[in-house]
């Protein structure tokens, strides 16, 4: 049947196609519809007293995928500032696995972003992001994300070489000692990452490439925070292309498509350059959810 063709890809990939469900829905019979429910296993089931009903993982699967299309319009009408400062406080409030979201607002905005987003807490929660990440994060990453947030780095140019050398023998070595402690906990490692400017701290990436032969990243392999903020503060587009895979995904979870529509609204250039993941999302995205962030791109700077 293909009404039940169209209502099952309807419901595929990310998003909802809202405009196949009104056709089939808004001219359906209470018998068509029946037929539907029966042929769509994947979505309904019929208990021993013959009732058919979804399927509990299908109504909340439903309830995300309709509200994709809701936080991609949010996202993109707040304020940038007020859009990072909220999107900070809600990961704080989800804990642990979501520090990343903090990670990569406080390495990838401009020193004048990131300033902006800790003015817009303080009006919006009454606290600042520093108070709240050093009363609220019990783990080892607390003082490097308080350092992060706290950031105010130079934008220049300039580099000094010598000192981005020895650095990155300070980042060596406090990896290579992770028996003893945690490279997250070293004091020279969470000032060098926390202070210095992005160009610095790309030469300082290319330094322990060479003192090393391996890149920073490739040895923070199980240390996801410190590699979350080094691949942010060097390689951003490494960071946010791991990041756009990762939620294009067959198996991606809710947490890593969520991630899809913050890096699509707040990273349009980057979107914009990176022509073939821009292809792989046309492939996927559904809807009215498809609609809007395609035309988020195509529309230029945030």
């Amino acid at each position: 049947m293909a009404d039940l063709e169209a209502l099952t890809k309807a419901f595929s990939g990310i998003g909802v196609d809202e405009n196949s469900l009104i056709s089939i829905l808004a001219n359906s019979n209470h018998e068509h519809k029946k037929s539907l429910r029966k042929g769509c296993s994947k979505f309904f089931i019929e208990d021993d007293n013959g009732f058919e009903r979804l399927h509990q993982s299908t109504v909340k699967n439903l309830k995300l995928e309709f509200k994709r299309f809701r936080d991609a319009v949010v996202l993109s009408l707040l304020h940038p500032w007020e859009r990072d400062a909220r999107l900070i406080e809600k990961a704080l409030k989800q804990g642990p696995r979501h520090y990343s979201v903090i990670v990569e607002i406080a390495c990838t905005r401009s020193s004048d972003e990131l300033l902006g987003a800790r003015k817009a807490y303080h009006s919006l929660f009454d606290h600042s992001i520093e108070e709240d990440l050093a009363s609220r994060i019990k783990g080892s990453e607390r003082k490097l994300l308080v350092a992060l947030v706290s950031a105010y780095r130079y934008e220049g140019p300039k580099v000094d070489e010598d000192v981005a050398k020895s650095e990155a023998e300070i980042l060596s070595s406090a990896i290579k000692s992770a028996d003893k402690r945690k490279p997250i906990e070293d004091e020279d490692a969470i000032m060098i990452l926390s202070t210095r400017s992005k160009p610095h701290l790309q030469a300082v990436y290319e330094h322990y490439s060479k003192i090393c032969g391996k890149t920073i990243t490739e040895d923070l392999e199980a240390e996801g925070i410190l590699k979350d903020t080094v691949e942010c503060l060097c390689t951003p587009a490494t960071y946010f292309t791991r990041v756009l895979e990762a939620a294009l995904s067959v198996d991606a979870d809710e947490e890593s498509k969520r991630a899809l529509t913050r890096v699509i609204v707040t990273q349009k250039e980057f979107m914009v350059k990176e022509g073939n993941v821009l292809n792989k999302i046309q492939g996927i995205l559904t809807g009215s959810y498809k609609d809007f962030v395609l035309g988020l791109v195509a529309g230029g700077k945030n």
